[in-house]
């Protein structure tokens, strides 16, 4: 087993406006996060959050403490969000297993100390898309399944927009200290995410984009709303959202996406809305 990290520094805007595409890779985008038998972090300094992957094959991996948090184990001062994008999985928490099947999440509170990720069958594994935050009280492990998320339907197919938002975290779900965590995906024949475009100065984000064919892509919109930006993304890449970016795409077919929060507050309705003739 092998752990990786890599540490991302916070941009300003008007550093980000003077980027080139390589530059811009460099600092926003998560070319690789699963490799089989390995777990992968990005430490990044917008609000502490860690964004990982942890891929297991016939051997259970471990959430080992990296440098960057400080800590003798990973979660003596953070809390995680693991969210499966493969095969079954199980993940085992201070003894008790879960059994975190596709697309469903299992929340892990701060103060645990042994946590391992397993594929329940090595020739198809589990994709542990992993989400780490900063906490200050331990709320219960819970697992939420995409089916007891709250769902809002947006959008329209007029506007190639329509699309399924699935909340995972809410008040009627599982409490976290600062974590907020949701699934989008799309009507067909829509592709538009996030648009009209929004920010929320109080909190990061992170985007996962997976389940685009061979070949696809999500044409990525970041940058100030005056002064935008795009990245080019591939199936079961991340984007590092700062909280003065907005975060909007399409892509060049069906696609889903995972956001992630982190910051000030839980709220999702904490946004600032940008209006259609305000990007440039």
């Amino acid at each position: 087993m092998s752990t990786d990290f890599d540490i991302r520094f916070a941009i300003d805007p008007v550093s980000a406006s003077a980027m080139n595409t390589e530059e811009l890779r460099e600092h926003f985008l998560i070319e690789e996060l699963f490799t089989l038998g390995g777990v992968n972090w990005t430490y990044t300094h917008y609000d502490r959050m860690a964004v990982g992957g942890a891929m297991p094959g016939a051997s259970a991996l471990d959430l080992a403490a990296i440098k960057p948090t400080g800590t003798e184990n990973f979660l003596d001062r953070r809390e995680l969000i693991a969210a499966n994008i493969g095969g079954a999985g199980t993940i085992e928490v201070d003894g008790v297993v879960h059994a975190v099947g596709t697309k469903d999440m299992l929340y892990v509170g701060m103060g645990n100390k042994d946590v391992r990720f397993a594929s329940a069958d090595a020739a198809t594994p589990a994709k542990f898309y992993l989400l780490s935050a900063p906490a200050h009280k331990q709320h219960p492990t819970k697992l939420i399944r995409q089916a007891d998320a709250k769902r809002l339907d947006l959008g329209s197919k007029e506007a190639a927009n329509e699309r399924s938002i699935f909340q995972f975290v809410n008040a009627d779900s599982v409490r976290t200290c600062q974590l907020v965590v949701g699934l989008t995906s799309f009507a067909p024949g829509s592709v538009w995410n996030t648009m009209p475009a929004h920010i929320h100065d109080r909190r990061m984000e992170a985007y996962l984009y997976f389940e685009l064919d061979p070949g696809a892509i999500v044409v990525h919109l970041m940058g100030e709303p005056d002064e935008t930006r795009h990245l080019i993304v591939r199936n079961e890449q991340a984007i590092i959202s700062p909280p003065w970016s907005i975060h909007a795409g399409a892509g060049t077919g069906s696609y889903t996406f995972i956001w992630a929060m982190a910051g000030d507050n839980v709220d999702y309705t904490d946004v600032e809305k940008i209006g259609m003739d305000e990007l440039l």
